[in-house]
């Protein structure tokens, strides 16, 4: 059969037009396919482990966020122990715990990794392994030298051979000797690192060790962090976090040091060795504990906002009126937030009453190393610190040795 030569190319044109139908179907198809799979398959990170010894314990997992930890998620533990946890994956580092009472795992997160934990309860807090995140495993060596330091710590202050002084002397320079070797080997080789940023806010007791609020040199540390951050996590909450505490810090130094220059008198140096607390009584009359040389006083750091008040103003009311008419005599430091509720609570009190506007927050804290509250220091007659609380086994014969 003879086709006229315009057929052909009009059969030939409706081919290719089928052809390049079926290649945009195909096309179209593989893509809505991918979208498809891409939104039922976002990245996530998964924590899977065991935590033996610990039938019937609920574990959970936190996030601990600037604004503290917020339960993601939790689960009542079996014989076997084995947990897994997952969530979406972040743009930057993120921290995470595990918890069971009182004991912690702390993680980091920082994409799509598979963090698997191995542990006993109830010692999984400071022995237990990790693999998967070379972030937790270096958070893991971070806190296991914290825990170090705190029981290192709380030996000194139990040492009755050492006197307070040469106690919290030795437990400073303990502090120094980890934070020289915590900045050399984790903040200031890898700034980057979300182990970097867990450094800085390690605690003993309830003080920051490395605190911007007083030291241009943990300053430094904070801010070497938060420009690292800036590089590699450019809008991260934490990285401009780091930023405003490194600025307020400055400012807060070069007021401290103002201070000092204006208040230090040589002759105060000269005659005692306590560290000066000046504040208004409940009657707005200026207090200094240095002006009680001569006596020897409780020097007593107490919150009434707690159930624990009565009975321990009970007990130092007891020791007062045994004491105060030989020469003894207390300066309490309240930490009460609310000013009017102090005053009412401290009205028919015999002693010095005094108060910290600033709270836990308060540099008199840092000052004499309160890690719990209550506590309280004996004072001898020459304004020196002699021995804190859990120093003491018979607080009777102690005074009676000192009037």
């Amino acid at each position: 059969m003879y086709l006229c030569p315009h057929i052909i190319k009009s059969k030939n044109k409706n081919r290719k037009e089928k052809d390049m139908k079926r290649t945009i179907l195909k096309t179209l198809t593989f893509a809505v396919v991918a979208l498809t799979l891409g939104a039922c398959s976002k990245g996530q990170f998964h924590i899977n482990g065991t935590i033996s010894e610990a039938k019937d314990s609920t574990l959970y997992f936190e996030n601990m966020s600037l604004d503290g930890a917020v339960v993601m998620d939790s689960v009542k533990l079996d014989e076997t122990g084995s947990f897994t946890f997952s969530g979406d994956a972040v743009e930057a580092p993120e921290f995470y715990r595990l918890r069971i009472a009182n004991q912690i795992i702390n993680l980091s997160i920082d994409s799509t990794e598979t963090v698997e934990i191995k542990a006993a309860y109830p010692s999984m807090g400071f022995n237990y392994e990790v693999k998967g995140s070379e972030n937790c495993y270096r958070i893991k060596e971070l806190a296991q030298k914290q825990i170090d330091l705190q029981n290192r710590a709380i030996a000194l202050q139990r040492d009755n051979n050492m006197s307070l002084e040469a106690a919290n002397d030795s437990i400073m320079r303990l502090v120094e000797i980890f934070k020289d070797d915590v900045k050399r080997n984790y903040i200031y080789k890898e700034p980057m690192m979300a182990s970097s940023y867990f450094a800085l806010f390690q605690t003993l007791g309830n003080m920051l060790i490395f605190n911007p609020r007083e030291s241009k040199e943990d300053i430094k540390a904070f801010a070497a962090v938060a420009t690292s951050w800036d590089t590699y996590y450019p809008h991260a909450l934490r990285g401009q976090n780091l930023h405003n505490i490194a600025i307020e810090g400055m400012k807060n130094v070069r007021i401290l040091e103002g201070r000092r220059q204006q208040s230090i008198e040589l002759s105060q140096i000269a005659t005692t060795s306590i560290i000066d607390i000046e504040q208004p009584d409940n009657k707005g009359a200026i207090r200094r504990l240095s002006d009680l040389k001569g006596k020897v006083v409780i020097l007593d750091f107490h919150v009434f906002a707690t159930k624990e008040s009565a009975a321990r103003i009970m007990k130092l009311r007891d020791v007062y009126n045994k004491y105060h008419a030989q020469g003894l005599e207390i300066y309490q430091v309240s930490l009460d937030s609310d000013e009017h509720f102090w005053k009412q609570q401290t009205a028919a009190l015999p002693w010095i009453s005094v108060r910290l506007a600033d709270g836990l927050e308060a540099e008199e804290l840092v000052h004499y190393n309160i890690q719990d509250l209550p506590t309280f220091f004996l004072i001898d007659k020459t304004n020196s610190l002699y021995k804190r609380d859990i120093q003491i086994k018979d607080l009777d014969k102690e005074i009676q040795s000192l009037l």
